[in-house]
């Protein structure tokens, strides 16, 4: 009874020794939840061979097959903020991983009725509810990854969880190429066989609901990460509606997001019209996500070097990702092909880095900070259906001007906190919170109430950030 009858929530204005966890302390509950970053990874690699395939197996045009990627992000756009984000805050990571794992296997499970119609309003059904699971696991799993740990190793855990993502999305793709449409390419058997697919994927996601029961794991709540901006600062906060850079943080996901679902769903068509057969161009995809995951660990590791700083990494991949889209639209053949790969493979580091630089200096707002980050995901549903729109009018080279401009706009962000908020990203990057440990948890919360106390009484004496 007691395993039933334990209590698994927290209270958000409850001080635990969460905040001051070790790389050591929370290495454990960080590997469980990067398992999550398979599972998205692989329904985002899947749903870019799905959108090619279903313009041919189902006799619709490229903006009709973009409706499978806005359903699919649409549930971005309504789930973080509202009902998931009130979940986090209201009982906790925990329960909110569940959650979002219950109303996954529903969704994968809806595949097999959606199938057996041959309907593509099923599929786009079945995707938003797959996408409201998803949506609700990353509004707990980025933040968790983020703050569970030393502050100043955010976005080393948050890029090397991203490659594991990156894993999944290599490989769906290549099991879709050689597995589901091995033989039956562009047919009705071929759309069957990802009804079992998704099936699997339901059976494995109800084995992780229970794992995420009964596994030990910390609850970080706003009170903790009050107390560790304190730590790290020496300052107060602020009230949200003063938090610009989480706010340019969000546009500048949104939009970039936007521009890398959108080079995703049309690569196939885009390798189809510089001369490869659907096939090959499958195959071509899993090379340039298999880069995309390779370079998210590179990232990683850089990350490790002091010298290379989450808002240099940032500034540079996006200037990347700009410059090889142009030379992607300007060429033709094998050399634009490899031009587009090379865009996949500098949008490794960019959402990872925006999503923890976004969270810096938060504090008790960075569970609401973190549910609009996710929210951003939905650029995915605004730039896909333009850039097909685009691509029906006048072909696959010139729509990958929607997604340039995503970067471009997208690049704001990293404009602002390298040339304006550079101080205080450097702050968060050299902290020695959560390095040193404190195995006691009545020192460690003695050590938060000094901290607390010290800071509080400094406060008089200096203004408040904005």
């Amino acid at each position: 009874m007691a395993l039933w009858n334990r209590k698994i929530t927290v209270s958000d204005d409850t001080v635990t020794s969460a905040a001051l966890l070790t790389t050591r302390q929370s290495m454990l509950p960080n590997l469980l939840v990067t398992i999550l970053f398979f599972l998205w990874g692989f329904a985002y690699g899947l749903l870019d061979v799905l959108n090619s395939h279903f313009q041919s197996g189902l006799n619709i045009s490229a903006s009709m097959a973009s409706g499978l990627s806005a359903a699919y992000f649409g549930a971005y756009f309504l789930c973080p903020w509202s009902i998931s984000g009130w979940i986090l805050r209201r009982f906790g990571f925990r329960v909110t991983f569940m959650t979002g794992l219950a109303v996954l296997a529903v969704g994968c499970l809806m595949f097999w009725p959606s199938g057996l119609k041959q309907s593509f309003g099923g599929f786009c059904g079945s995707m938003f509810i797959v996408g409201m699971g998803l949506s609700t696991l990353e509004t707990a799993a980025d933040p968790f990854l983020a703050i569970c740990g030393p502050p100043r190793y955010s976005e080393i855990r948050l890029n090397l969880a991203q490659a594991v993502q990156g894993i999944g999305s290599f490989v769906a793709p290549l099991l879709a190429s050689r597995v589901f449409f091995a033989n039956t390419l562009d047919t009705v058997d071929g759309l069957r066989n990802v009804q079992w697919v998704y099936l699997g994927v339901a059976g494995f996601v109800i084995l992780l609901f229970i794992l995420f029961f009964l596994a030990p794991m910390p609850e970080i709540t706003d009170a903790d990460m009050q107390h560790q901006e304190l730590a790290i600062g020496h300052y107060e906060v602020g009230p949200l509606k003063k938090q610009f850079n989480l706010f340019l943080a969000v546009w500048s996901q949104f939009c970039y997001v936007g521009a890398q679902v959108a080079v995703a769903n049309y690569f196939i068509n885009f390798c189809v019209e510089a001369g490869r057969t659907k096939a090959e161009s499958s195959d071509l995809l899993a090379i340039g996500q298999g880069l995309y995951a390779a370079n998210r660990f590179i990232a990683g590791f850089l990350l490790m070097i002091p010298a290379f700083k989450p808002r240099y990494i940032l500034a540079v991949y996006l200037a990347l990702c700009f410059v090889f889209i142009v030379a992607a639209m300007t060429t033709t053949g094998t050399t634009s092909i490899a031009m587009l790969i090379l865009v996949l493979c500098f949008e490794s580091a960019c959402f990872a880095t925006i999503f923890t630089l976004g969270l810096r200096g938060l504090g008790p707002h960075t569970k609401i900070g973190g549910s609009l980050l996710v929210a951003a995901i939905s650029g995915g549903m605004v730039f896909p259906p333009m850039a097909g729109a685009v691509l029906d009018a006048h072909g696959a080279h010139t729509a990958m001007a929607i997604p340039m401009m995503g970067y471009i706009l997208a690049w704001s962000y990293p404009l602002y906190v390298n040339i304006w908020n550079g101080e205080t990203m450097d702050l968060h990057r050299q902290t020695e919170v959560g390095v040193v440990p404190v195995e006691d948890k009545g020192l460690q919360l003695e050590a938060q109430l000094r901290v607390y106390t010290a800071t509080r009484l400094d406060n008089f004496a200096s203004p408040s950030r904005g």
